[in-house]
């Protein structure tokens, strides 16, 4: 079928990309029918500008602030004068149109600024922003030191205190701990809303909301509340409920649905006893976080006890887009009068974001207090699920019939269907930039550092129309130097180092944006090999990075060695034929000799029995003997993860599985303490530390 001219100018408009380079550098064309319906999933909203002004224009730092007016009769001379009210001052800057254009002063403070243009009685608005032209690094980096950490999935910890779950108290004694080695950051999972009444939606990487926190880590016997309620710990230390914890504390895999009863359970006397007993101190600061979360703390909220309300009567209420047509809507009458009739359900799904920040802000005062250089580092997701409470409030923002994944490649053959709603682009300049705005100044808070996953997002993301194979999809373009903009600004302001997680197929105009405004690169030593196809040497990384052995996404080290990810792909279908397995496993093979060159290179001796083949042996030994030597790497930043420091075969999580696997519920092997209280760990920490404070 013939595509028209008119429909081809909308496909460049909306942005739809019509080709891309796959990570062969061939040239992958998009079908006209998949553009086609992705072009419907705009509703017609693919155009930002509707007047003389854009509803937002970005500036740099002591750079000319000269833009012209939008207009089709550029002949004709349009006068009038404009107003600039800066950010958190009450001064006026004022001007006259000239030559159909506005120039602002060249000296405008950083920060988000209103223009008002008057011409004859209308007036036009537009947000301008100035920015950095790059991120924040500590200093240490701009001495060129070499800094180490670890990541861990939150979730996975164990300890004999957390119910079933790695909490916040967790987290602190981690902190504690790894401090010790002198360790620079602790890398988190995304801890984003996701949905307590539908506990067994547990992906990280698919919340409800970006904004607000994650309320299973809450540490409930941390908070006073729950220790100071007669009933409450009546309750707790009850037989019942003391067998219950025993036996999910005990489990190797996290029972989501008996866990988040639990909690509910318990945070639900300790907020009754917060209604009726809490001191003055305690309760001002509650109202003044409600206060400060606005109408997107009340989203949240209503929307935890909505569902929560829906799941206890009906069945199969997984998200706003199962429940009935009135509920369909944070705004709608029926929506309004369930918040009139359930105010303190409301008020308690509130009072745990409350009480989840005040936990994850003294998990943050801890790294300041040791002094750590960079703290915590937080991870954002790269979506929202359609079903979730961000997409419930503003569905315009929304393209609600697409959803977000990326391309086949040789990691993944068949391609990833995320099943995230994307984000209009145009809707979100016409919005001025303000949800992503909000969004990182939400995960920047409590923390020295933010990886974005899947940062290419911020230039393209692959669109496939909902319901459909991630093979039939097309790139669509983002505004990608005003988003980097926004977020230098927003990283300078909270002191914050950005990472970006650039793995799979990555477009090279991206690469040098990144790079200009100090944005970590994200490198896997796996994959990591030079021209000749030698396995990468570690001097010649790039110090604007960091780098790892592993990621949540990726086998362990044990499960990498002995091709134990190939198992897992061929049980639970992941491998579309034969074909692309044997070839998948001949690279592995293939990379294994040349990072065992390099380990000879060096003068490592591995044990008898550990070679390339995928039968190999693998140990204890060898996995910390790699391990310290990729801490040698000429990266800024090094991470591991103590599923490598305990040598675990099973991953946390198999791409292009959902309920194949158990996905995002495979917990440590040891408990928190009982890692740390290990010899060989404590040698492993203490020689990667050596290796990295003594670098050059």
């Amino acid at each position: 079928m013939a595509i028209s001219s008119k429909q081809q100018k909308q496909f460049v408009q909306a942005g739809i990309m019509p080709y891309f380079f796959d990570e062969r550098g061939l040239k992958k064309r998009a079908p006209e029918q998949i553009k086609q319906r992705l072009l419907r999933t705009f509703d017609g909203n693919i155009s930002a500008a509707s007047g003389l002004l854009p509803p937002v224009k970005i500036f740099y730092q002591n750079q000319p602030h000269f833009f012209p007016l939008i207009t089709a009769d550029k002949k004709h001379a349009i006068q009038g004068v404009w107003q600039l009210r800066l950010e958190n001052d009450e001064n006026l800057l004022e001007g006259k149109i000239k030559r159909n254009a506005i120039e602002l002063p060249r000296d405008l403070p950083l920060g988000y600024h209103q223009l008002t243009l008057t011409v004859k009685n209308k007036q036009y608005t537009s947000r301008i922003i100035v920015a950095p032209t790059r991120c924040y690094q500590p200093a240490e980096l701009q001495e060129g030191k070499k800094l180490w950490g670890s990541f861990i999935q939150l979730y996975a910890l164990k300890s004999e205190k957390n119910w079933g779950v790695g909490d916040f108290g967790d987290l602190k004694d981690f902190l504690q701990n790894v401090q010790g080695y002198n360790a620079d950051f602790v890398g988190l999972n995304p801890i984003h809303a996701l949905f307590p009444a539908n506990p067994e939606s547990a992906s990280p990487y698919s919340p409800s909301s970006r904004k607000w926190l994650n309320i299973i880590y809450i540490d409930i016997n941390a908070l006073p509340e729950f220790a100071q309620s007669e009933v409450a710990q009546q309750w707790f230390n009850g037989k019942e409920v003391q067998d219950k914890l025993g036996k999910v504390r005990s489990d190797s895999w996290i029972n989501y649905t008996e866990v988040m009863q639990l909690k509910l359970q318990g945070l639900g006397l300790a907020f009754d006893y917060f209604q009726q007993n809490a001191t003055a101190l305690r309760r001002q600061a509650f109202e003044q976080f409600v206060q400060e979360g606005g109408e997107s703390l009340q989203v949240q909220a209503t929307f935890d006890a909505l569902h929560q309300y829906l799941t206890s009567r009906f069945s199969d209420q997984w998200g706003w887009d199962f429940w009935e047509k009135e509920y369909q809507d944070y705004h709608s009458d029926a929506v309004q009068q369930f918040r009139r009739d359930n105010a303190d359900e409301i008020t308690f799904y509130a009072w745990l974001q409350f009480c989840a920040d005040q936990q994850l802000a003294e998990c943050n005062e801890i790294c300041k207090a040791n002094k750590m250089t960079i703290g915590m580092y937080r991870d954002l997701a790269v979506g929202v699920t359609g079903s979730g409470a961000e997409t419930w409030s503003d569905k315009a923002l929304y393209c609600l019939n697409a959803s977000v994944g990326a391309p086949p490649d040789v990691l993944g053959p068949q391609g990833q269907n995320w099943g995230l709603s994307p984000m209009n682009p145009h809707v979100l300049q016409q919005q001025a930039y303000q949800p992503f705005i909000e969004l990182v100044q939400s995960n920047l808070k409590n923390c020295g550092a933010l990886r974005i996953d899947h940062i290419m997002s911020l230039l393209r993301l692959w669109w496939i129309p909902k319901g459909d194979s991630a093979v039939n999809g097309a790139y669509v373009r983002y505004p990608v130097d005003d988003l980097i903009a926004i977020l230098a600004l927003e990283s300078q302001r909270h002191q914050s180092l950005i990472i970006g997680e650039d793995l799979g197929t990555v477009p090279k105009e991206i690469v040098s944006k990144l790079k200009n405004a100090g944005i970590l690169s994200y490198k896997i030593f796996y994959f990591e090999f030079d021209q000749q196809g030698q396995s990468r040497h570690l001097q010649e990384y790039p110090y604007q990075a960091m780098t790892t052995l592993s990621t949540h996404d990726l086998p362990t080290i044990n499960g990498y060695w002995r091709g134990y990810d190939f198992e897992l792909g061929q049980q639970f279908g992941v491998y579309p034929n034969p074909k692309v397995l044997a070839i998948l496993q001949k690279d592995r093979i293939n990379a294994k000799a040349k990072i065992l060159a390099r380990l000879k290179e060096n003068e490592i001796e591995v044990e008898k029995g550990i070679d390339e083949t995928l039968s190999s042996d693998v140990s204890k030994t060898f996995n910390h003997q790699l391990q310290r030597y990729v801490a040698n790497v000429s990266s800024a930043l090094f991470g591991l993860q103590p599923e490598d420091w305990l040598d675990m075969s099973e991953p946390v999580n198999i791409p292009g599985t959902s309920t194949q696997y158990a996905n995002w519920r495979r917990r440590l092997t040891a408990n928190v303490n009982d890692i740390f209280a290990d010899k060989d760990v404590q040698a492993l920490l203490s020689a990667v530390n050596s290796a990295r404070k003594s670098a050059k």
